[in-house]
């Protein structure tokens, strides 16, 4: 029989608390309270603009009912702007405010400080191996979450023309 540290659910889910944990002290540093899904639903908006908040929580793998608490908070922050959409009055669509930006400059490098104490304990080989290994083993599953990851679906670029 298995004990529970040599189980992946198990070691996953250690593995998150120390992330999150991490995560929060490093932003912290910055003088930004944010929380890991609120850095996630910004960069998304930003990478996004004018996405419909159902997008917003496929594309960050977070749950419909409870993303509009998340949006609420970085409205209310001054990060995010919600209007209705123009193509569906039910709609809402979201774009990152000058405020929030300023914000996601100032944080990304605790960020980007966060990911690497997150991996302090494998070189660098070993942090690109546990990645891919992490990709590959979610991909697997990712239908099974209550809040699974998805795509956003792009229209493909239009072709060059010639001579321009």
């Amino acid at each position: 029989m298995r004990t529970t540290n040599d189980m992946p659910g198990h070691l996953v889910r250690r593995f998150q608390q120390a992330a999150v944990a991490i995560f929060y002290r490093e932003v912290a540093a910055t003088g930004y309270d944010l929380s890991p899904v609120q850095f996630a639903a910004l960069t998304a908006v930003r990478d996004n603009p004018g996405i419909d908040q159902a997008t917003l929580a496929g594309l960050i793998a977070y749950d419909r009912t409870t993303i509009g608490g998340v949006v609420d908070r970085l409205v209310q922050k001054g990060f995010l702007e919600r209007k209705h959409s123009a193509r569906d009055r039910r709609a809402r669509v979201l774009r990152l405010t000058a405020t929030g930006q300023g914000a996601l400059q100032r944080i990304e490098p605790a960020v980007e400080e966060a990911q690497r104490v997150m991996l302090q304990g494998l070189d660098a080989e070993e942090a690109a191996q546990f990645m891919a290994l992490l990709r590959k083993a979610l991909g697997a599953v990712n239908e099974l979450s209550r809040a699974p990851l998805k795509e956003v679906k792009r229209p493909p670029a239009a072709p060059e023309q010639p001579g321009g």
